[in-house]
C-alpha cells in the first residue's frame, strides 16, 4: 500500500487473531506498530512474532488505562499517524436473558473503549496539526440483528454511528476516520463461540463464497483504509464479508 512506510501504527486489540494479523501486515508495509492486549501473558506470546513492534496490556474502556497507553505508543512510535481501533469482545445470550453485567461490559469495551482511545489519539493529532487516520472495527453485526448478540450488535451499530460522527467533525482537522464492518472471520473469539460442524453449516449456506474469512484478508482491508490508496474514502463502512450480508 501507499503512504504506509514509516507511519507510526497504533494497534488495539493487538495481540492476537485480527489485531495481531495486522500488526504483521503494517510491519510488512514497513509501517512503524506498537499494540495493546488486555491479558499480559497474551502480549508476551505476541511480540516475538511482531519484531520490532512494542506493546502494553490496558483496559481499553478505562480513561486512565487509555491515556496511558496512549502516552507509551506516543513515546514509542515518536507520534501516532494512524489508529486501528481493533479492542472488542462478543458476550452471547437472547435478548430476553441478556444479564445486565454481560451487557455492560460488551458496551464498555466495544463503544466506550473505542470512543475513549479514539478520542485520545484524535486530540493529539489535532493538537499537533498532524494529520492522520483512524480505523475503528465495526461489524455486519452493525448493519442487521443477529440472534443472541444483543450487547455485541448494539455496540458496533453504536461504533458504526460513532465513526460517523467522528468523521463529520475531524475531517476539516485532516483525520480521516473509516471503520471495517467484517463477516464470519475465522477468530479465537469466532471460534469461542461455536463448533466447527456450526461453522461449516453457516458458511455453506449463508457466505455466498463458500467459506470464512481470514484475519489476514481484514488485515488487508485495515492497511487499505490507512493508506494513501484511500485518501478520498472518509466516513465509511467497508464490509470484508464475502457477500453474507447480500444474501436474503
Amino acid at each position: 500500500m501507499r503512504g504506509l512506510a514509516g507511519k507510526g501504527t497504533l494497534i488495539t486489540g493487538g495481540t492476537s487473531g485480527i489485531g495481531l494479523a495486522t500488526a504483521r501486515r503494517f510491519l510488512d508495509e514497513d509501517a512503524r506498530v506498537f499494540v495493546v492486549g488486555n491479558d499480559r501473558a497474551e502480549l508476551d506470546s505476541a511480540l516475538p512474532t511482531i519484531s520490532g513492534a512494542g506493546g502494553t496490556v490496558a483496559d481499553v474502556s478505562l480513561e486512565p488505562d487509555v491515556e496511558r497507553l496512549v502516552a507509551e505508543a506516543e513515546g514509542f512510535l515518536s507520534g501516532i499517524d494512524v489508529l486501528i481501533n481493533n479492542a472488542g469482545i462478543a458476550v452471547t445470550a437472547p435478548f430476553l436473558e441478556t444479564p445486565v453485567d454481560g451487557w455492560d461490559r460488551t458496551i464498555a469495551v466495544n463503544l466506550r473503549g473505542m470512543f475513549l482511545v479514539a478520542r485520545a489519539v484524535a486530540r493529539r493529532m489535532a493538537g499537533g496539526r498532524r494529520p492522520g487516520t483512524i480505523v475503528n472495527m465495526a461489524s455486519t453485526n452493525a448493519l442487521g440483528g443477529e440472534t443472541g448478540f444483543t450487547a455485541y450488535n448494539a455496540s458496533k451499530g453504536g461504533v458504526l454511528q460513532l465513526t460517523r460522527t467522528m468523521a463529520v467533525e475531524l475531517g476539516a482537522q485532516g483525520i480521516r476516520v473509516n471503520c471495517l464492518c467484517p463477516g464470519f472471520i475465522d477468530t479465537p473469539l469466532n471460534r469461542a463461540l461455536a463448533d466447527e460442524d456450526a461453522f461449516v453449516a453457516y458458511e455453506r449456506s449463508q457466505i455466498p463464497l463458500g467459506r470464512r474469512g481470514t484475519a489476514d484478508e481484514v488485515a488487508a482491508a485495515y492497511a487499505f483504509l490507512a493508506s494513501d490508496d484511500a485518501s478520498f474514502i472518509h466516513g465509511a463502512a467497508l464490509v470484508v464479508d464475502g457477500g453474507q450480508t447480500a444474501v436474503m
